[in-house]
Parts: structure tokens; sequence; C-alpha cells
């Protein structure tokens, strides 16, 4: 048997009820994907860094594998890039940036939509409840009793509480979700920032490394490799012809 609302709410409460466990359903997975998004960027990067000052670049690319979300992707796109400079690790992280923005906004504008629309089938659902009281008077005239007309007034007011009481909910969790969303984000950016400051402190050390080829023990420098030597014996003492 079903309850008292649901038998009185008349068409428009079945569609009010899909929308509430859309919302719902769409709710619980974006809460889960932002959970799994949001990690400790700080103490990530510092993992990162700390392993890039000993040349492991191929362990820093097995942590960021290894960890989910937008950031661990955006440092990997960077740490990817590295030989192109800074200006160039900026490029790559702003085009990845892009990329990643829109999937943590995914199904925000269907929750967004549920929320303004409930009230509006609700008050149709209250329309509907009032021509159908009309619709009894105009049937029994005079004779319409109480019992006639209470189906109307009932399906009025059960679809305007439930539209409100669907809308109000999902615009509170909409805008939970766009602060999440928000915090992640703002996450990303200080990520960003980070990686490429860290990126930028490998530079010199490796460009010294490769044109420092000289510093190597028993390899000649630049300076002495172009030195011109002296022939063997030119300097020695000629002895006194006899």
């Amino acid at each position: 048997m079903l309850p008292p609302f649901l038998r009185l709410g008349g068409p428009m409460i079945w569609l009010i009820l899909a929308a509430s466990a859309t919302a719902l359903v769409v709710f619980i997975r974006r809460v889960l994907h932002y959970h799994r998004a949001q990690i400790n960027s700080m103490e990530f990067l510092n993992g990162v860094r700390n392993v890039l000052k000993r040349d492991n670049v191929v362990e820093a690319l097995s942590i960021c594998d290894a960890t989910p979300g937008p950031v661990a992707r955006l440092v990997k796109v960077a740490i990817l890039n590295r030989e192109r400079g800074q200006e160039g690790v900026r490029e790559a992280l702003e085009e990845a940036g892009l990329i990643e923005v829109p999937p943590l906004e995914d199904k925000l504008n269907l929750l967004a939509t549920i929320a303004q629309i409930a009230p509006l089938m609700g008050l149709l659902g209250t329309v509907l409840g009032f021509i159908e009281i009309f619709t009894a008077l105009q049937n029994k005239s005079t004779l319409a009793n109480m019992q006639d007309l209470s189906g109307g007034i009932w399906q009025a007011l059960i679809c305007t509480a439930a539209g409100l009481a669907v809308a109000i909910p999902c615009y509170a969790a909409y805008n939970y979700l766009v602060s999440r969303v928000n915090a992640i984000v703002l996450d990303m950016e200080k990520a960003a920032t980070e990686i490429v400051n860290i990126v930028s402190e490998r530079e010199p050390s490796e460009t010294a490394g490769r044109d420092n080829y000289g510093s190597h023990p028993g390899r000649p420098t630049e300076a002495q490799a172009e030195k011109p030597q002296p022939a063997r014996g030119a300097d020695l003492p000629r002895g006194n012809a006899r």
C-alpha cells in the first residue's frame, strides 16, 4: 500500500520523486569523486621534490601515476615537459588544466537544474489540483461536498511541499559541491606554481653538468684542449756540435 502523500499527490509527485532520486545519485557520486581527487598537495609535492633532487625522474613519475587526482596529473605533465624550459612547462600546465577542470564540473549543471525546476513541478501539481477542484465544483454544482474537493486540495498542497522539499537540499548540495570544486582548482593552481619552481631549480644544475664537462678528474677543460702544445724537444737545449 502506498503512503498517503503518494496516493494523494497526483501524477506530478512521481516526477518530483524521480528528480529527487536523480539529484541524490549525482550528489553521492560527485562527493566520492571529489574525495578521491583532493589530496594533500603540499605533502605530495614535498615527496616529488625530494625524489627529483636525487635525479630519479622515473620514481617521480611513478609517484604521480600512483596518486589519484588532477594535482598528480598536472605534476606529471610538468615533469614530462621539463626539457622545454620554464615557459614551456607553464604552457603545458595551462593546456592540462583546461582538460582537468571540466570533469570536475561534470553533472553539477544537472543538480542546479533540478534545484530550479523542482518548485516549478510542485507549482504545476498545485495548478492541476486546483483544476481538479474546479472540475468537481462544475460537475456537482451546489451539491459538491468536502469529500469531492479534498482530493484536489491534497494534491495541491502535497505537490507544493514536495517541490520545495526537493529544491532546498538540492540548492544546498549544489553550493557545497561548487565549493569543493573551487578548493580542488585552488590546489591545482598552487601545485602548478610549485612544480614550475621545482623544475626551475633543477635546470641550472643540469645545465652546469652538461656545460662544465672539464670538471671530471683527468678530463681536460676547453682552455686546456684548445691551448697549443709545444713540439716535443723544442725547448730542450741544443748540444755543441762536435
